[in-house]
């Protein structure tokens, strides 16, 4: 696995043995960056099912000033911060918690992102969860946008004030793209 574009571009990313993660292929990846718009400034963006932390620092790479990572596996927080250090990137940071914990977490500093990722095992279904707790934290910058990447038969729907404007499907899997309004 690798970074697609920007200050790290072509770097190579250590990934989780095994199969209890599902990378976003390059493919994938590059997409969702080309739809949201391919260099950002000063922004802060938040990778919630991080695995080895590659959108969140292909986010880096491309110009988000801080990125937060967070995983609830052990062994996918040793490979994020190893990547992290592999990389030498900066304002980038990473917890261990629940997606439940780290949005009230995040609510308690008052943080707001302008990108907010979301890639939970597919098997979970807490997408819809997801998106009111954001909504009810204030998590999302206005404006701000929500990308959750799901099988394609799953249903996402906005959510009070995150409204779903755009869905592509790449094999099994489907890339819903929401927006603050």
């Amino acid at each position: 696995m690798r970074i697609i574009a920007g200050e790290f571009r072509h770097r190579m990313l250590k990934t989780l043995p095994g199969n209890n993660t599902r990378p976003t292929l390059d493919k994938v990846k590059e997409a969702v960056f080309s739809s949201l718009g391919t260099y950002f400034q000063d922004d802060a963006m938040l990778d919630l099912f991080s695995g080895s932390g590659a959108i969140g620092l292909e986010a880096k790479s491309r110009g988000f000033n801080h990125v937060y990572f967070n995983d609830n596996s052990k062994e996918a927080v040793k490979i994020i911060k190893e990547n992290i250090a592999s990389l030498k990137a900066q304002q980038c940071y990473v917890s261990q918690l629940s997606y439940q914990d780290c949005l009230a977490q995040l609510a308690k500093k008052a943080l707001k992102f302008q990108l907010i990722y979301i890639d939970p095992p597919y098997h979970l279904k807490v997408v819809d969860e997801i998106l009111k707790l954001v909504d009810k934290y204030e998590l999302l910058d206005q404006g701000g946008r929500v990308v959750v990447e799901s099988l394609k038969e799953e249903e996402i729907s906005s959510c009070a004030s995150i409204i779903k404007y755009k869905e592509a499907n790449y094999g099994i899997s489907k890339i819903t793209y929401l927006k603050k309004e």
